[in-house]
C-alpha cells in the first residue's frame, strides 16, 4: 500500500468466473446454513463482489473490484486459508477485515515466537 489512509487505497481489479453449477451449489449450502470456506484471499473478493441485492451468489464472468478492509460487511464467506500476509499489504487488510485485527496480530506474534517458515510451501493458516 502506497496511502496513508486505508480508506484511499483501491485494489487492481482481477478477473474471475463463476459458473453457474457453483453458484447454485455456493447458494444451496448457504441456504441450508453449511459454511463457505474461500480458498484465498482473491476467493474472497471473487464471492463477496458476486453477491447480489438479494444475498444469492450470481454466476458470470467478470471482475473483482472490492478493496475490503476492516469495517467490510462479509456476505458469503465463512471461513478462509490463507497464506501469512506481509506488513502494510492490502492481503494483511483483508485478513484483518475478516478475523479482526488483534486476532491475526495474535496469530502472527504466535506464528513469529515459534519460528513458522514464512513465505515457504504450507506456510497458511485456517480462519473460522
Amino acid at each position: 500500500m502506497r496511502v496513508d489512509d486505508i480508506g484511499k487505497h483501491h485494489v487492481a481489479p482481477e478477473r474471475f468466473e463463476i459458473t453457474c453449477e457453483v453458484a447454485a451449489s455456493i447458494n444451496r449450502s448457504r441456504a441450508s446454513g453449511a459454511r463457505v470456506l474461500a480458498i484465498g484471499t482473491t476467493t474472497v473478493r471473487a464471492l463477496e463482489s458476486a453477491v447480489n441485492a438479494t444475498g444469492q451468489i450470481e454466476a458470470g464472468n467478470r471482475s473483482a473490484e472490492l478493496t475490503i478492509i476492516p469495517g467490510h460487511r462479509f456476505q458469503v464467506v465463512d471461513a478462509l486459508i490463507t497464506n501469512f500476509h506481509l506488513p502494510c499489504s492490502s492481503l494483511l487488510l483483508l485478513v484483518c477485515a475478516f478475523a479482526g485485527r488483534e486476532s491475526v496480530l495474535a496469530a502472527y506474534r504466535h506464528a513469529v515466537a515459534t519460528k513458522y517458515r514464512f513465505y515457504s510451501y504450507g506456510d497458511c493458516m485456517l480462519i473460522i
